[in-house]
Parts: structure tokens; sequence; C-alpha cells
């Protein structure tokens, strides 16, 4: 198993990317997700929809996963460094370019 530290930053272009990120590390954890539900204090059907891209999820109930599986969520704009970098990683296609223009404030 390779060091979680180690794995590179994940650019979520949907909601439904989530998912896998939380999937693969709860699997990195050894973790069924009804033990990992309990254990984070959420219900197996918050989990599966997450993991899956499903429904809706609070944003507090996603960040409560995300801090219990030991992740956390960074928000940057979209000319941040990082950002160009994972874009760039992504390789080609239309899922690798952030789905809408940046927004410029108004004068």
């Amino acid at each position: 198993m390779t060091d979680p530290a180690s794995r590179p930053p994940t650019l979520l272009l949907s909601a439904a990317d989530l998912g896998p990120v939380v999937r693969e590390r709860r699997k990195s954890q050894s973790l069924r997700i009804d033990d990992a539900a309990n254990l984070l204090g959420v219900s197996v059907d918050l989990m599966s929809r997450l993991e899956n891209g499903q429904g809706s999820v609070r944003l507090d109930k996603a960040l409560a996963v995300l801090d219990g599986l030991g992740l956390t969520l960074m928000v940057l704009p979209k000319e941040h460094p990082w950002v160009r970098e994972a874009v760039s990683s992504c390789g080609s296609g239309p899922s690798a370019k952030p789905s809408a223009p940046p927004v410029t404030p108004k004068p």
C-alpha cells in the first residue's frame, strides 16, 4: 500500500468526483462502509450517497466524513498554481478543464 501523504491532490470538477476519493480512502483503511459510518457518526445511506455521487449530502456531513477519514477540503482560486498543475496532470479532454469561467467582480 502506498503512503497516503504521497497521493497527489485531487481536483474535483463535480460533486460526484468526491465519491471515489472517499471510497478509496475508506478502503485504504480497511473499513467496510457500515463500520466507517458508525465510526464517523453518519448513516450508511449518507456514506453510500457520498461515495456514489447520488442524491445530496449536506456540506457539514461531507466535511465530517472527510475529517474522520483523515482528508481535508481546500478552496483555491482557479488561477492558483496548484489548480493549474492539477488540471495539466489530468490529461486532455473535457473533464480536465474547470467547468465554469472565473467570476469577475463587477465595478
